[in-house]
């Protein structure tokens, strides 16, 4: 067995040595966004925690170097300017800053988005009373999202006030809101059931942990797959964006794109928007599309946070259904990226997206958890609520113990018994440890283990 030397920045020991510098919570490199967020919720006498929500449902507060999402949309907040939604043009008009410092700067993106929903909560007729109560803002942050029905809208909405309830820490950002009971105030939509949830909706009838939300006519061809074009491809993308946006964008008839399935990032959460028979405009290939299969998974090519191990089984058991059902190889040349599609100018799924893993699953192949001790010399070993020292301790495991590692990811540096390490190991649902103190037997990542 061979020791890991991995890491992250000081040790998460309950007891011993201080950390070391790394991207906590509260730190000064941390401020500016901090304070953005703080001067914009005064400015416009709005939820400073519902901003930092939205955020972090939108993009997880990751502005992505001004690039635009597939639904072109800039920043933190995803201001947005495209035919159906216009926060970008509203910012601007709002705000009287210009587009670029809107698009790429995130003090003026958190304004711009503060503006516009206190634009919302004015044309809502929210009293001063009204605006102090989180709960009223559920209308407000519907219309931020500018989705297409009433079932999308409660997704949309209902994703920023879940957050809300469970509480949010973005790392290296200085930004956490509190867990907090939430009862929004969601008017008609109350009885509304929001795609990919608990409640009675309309289901997929190809798939059935599907939730079906069509998209628009103008986005797909109609045809009779199998028997007009057989089906000889799985190909995998990557939304650029939020998955309720994702959904919203291919019901949007000036889009000219879809995807037959889209999977949600934090629980797997699977949306139809294509029949399988129909051709959706994926690929950017004509005969690709004809033949495959598209599956869209939330996130952005750049931030493997958002390729959760719970996406990926999610996903990875509907590829193994379909290339059953059609008689696809479960190999690399007939699941493949967007990529990997001829004449493609798209990168999805991108470096971060884990095929050892993924094809793994589809084939049921290889191990999907490992195993580890943990070894801090006599002291109890800090399980955090995400992968990093600025997540919260939300228990401790004792020297000797025996995990269960379900994943492994990356996030601040630490050094420990065996070494300095930026990986970390996810024991539990939101629990993880820092593999600097965990002998796998193995150096770095566990061989064809899952990544988080």
């Amino acid at each position: 067995m061979t020791l890991l030397v991995l890491g992250l920045s000081g040790p998460v020991l309950a007891t011993g040595p201080a950390h070391a510098a790394g991207p906590d919570i509260g730190r000064p490199a941390d401020a500016p966004l901090r304070a953005a967020f703080d001067a914009a919720a005064q400015r416009y006498d709005v939820p400073r925690d519902l901003l930092v929500a939205l955020g972090y449902a939108e993009t997880r507060l990751d502005g992505h170097g001004g690039q635009p999402s597939a639904s072109n949309g800039y920043g933190i907040m995803h201001l947005t300017s495209n035919p159906q939604v216009r926060t970008l043009d509203e910012a601007a008009t709002l705000t009287r800053l210009d587009r670029q410092t809107l698009r790429t700067d995130p003090a003026a993106n958190v304004t711009g988005a503060a503006a516009v929903l206190r634009s919302y909560a004015d044309r809502a007729g929210l009293t001063a009373a009204q605006r102090a109560d989180i709960d009223h803002w559920y209308g407000p942050i519907v219309r931020y999202g500018g989705a297409n029905g009433p079932a999308l809208d409660r997704l949309y909405a209902d994703t920023v006030y879940d957050l809300l309830a469970s509480g949010l820490t973005a790392p290296g950002t200085g930004l956490a809101v509190q867990a907090r009971p939430v009862t929004p105030e969601r008017g008609e939509l109350a009885g509304v059931a929001a795609p990919g949830t608990g409640d009675v909706g309309t289901m997929s009838t190809d798939y059935g942990p599907a939730a079906w939300v069509p998209a628009s006519t103008s986005n797909y061809t109609v045809s009779s797959r199998p028997s007009s074009y057989r089906i000889n491809y799985i190909v995998i993308h990557v939304t650029q964006g939020s998955y309720s946006s994702a959904i919203n964008w291919f019901q949007n008839p000036a889009a000219q794109v879809s995807a037959h399935y889209t999977f949600r990032s934090s629980d797997g959460a699977v949306t139809q928007s294509v029949r399988e028979k129909d051709i959706a405009w994926h690929a950017g290939n004509w005969t690709y599309n004809t033949q495959s299969i598209g599956i869209e998974h939330e996130g952005y090519v750049d931030n493997p946070a958002w390729f959760t191990d719970t996406m990926y089984r999610a996903s990875a058991a509907l590829t193994r259904t379909l290339a059953d059902r059609y008689g696809i190889p479960k190999d690399r040349t007939r699941i493949i990226g967007h990529n990997q599609v001829p004449g493609a100018t798209h990168t999805d799924p991108g470096p971060n997206w884990n095929w050892n893993y993924y094809m793994q699953l589809v084939t049921g192949s290889g191990s999907t958890t490992g195993t580890g001790t943990v070894n801090t010399e006599g002291s109890s070993l800090n399980v955090r609520s995400g992968p990093g020292t600025g997540y919260s301790i939300v228990g401790s495991v004792a020297d000797g113990a025996v995990v269960t590692i379900y994943c492994q990811t990356t996030g601040t540096t630490v050094t420990g018994t065996y070494g300095t390490s930026n990986i970390w190991d996810r024991i539990g649902t939101g629990r993880y440890i820092s593999d600097a103190y965990v002998l796998t037997g193995h150096d770095g990542f566990i061989p064809g283990g899952p990544r988080c």
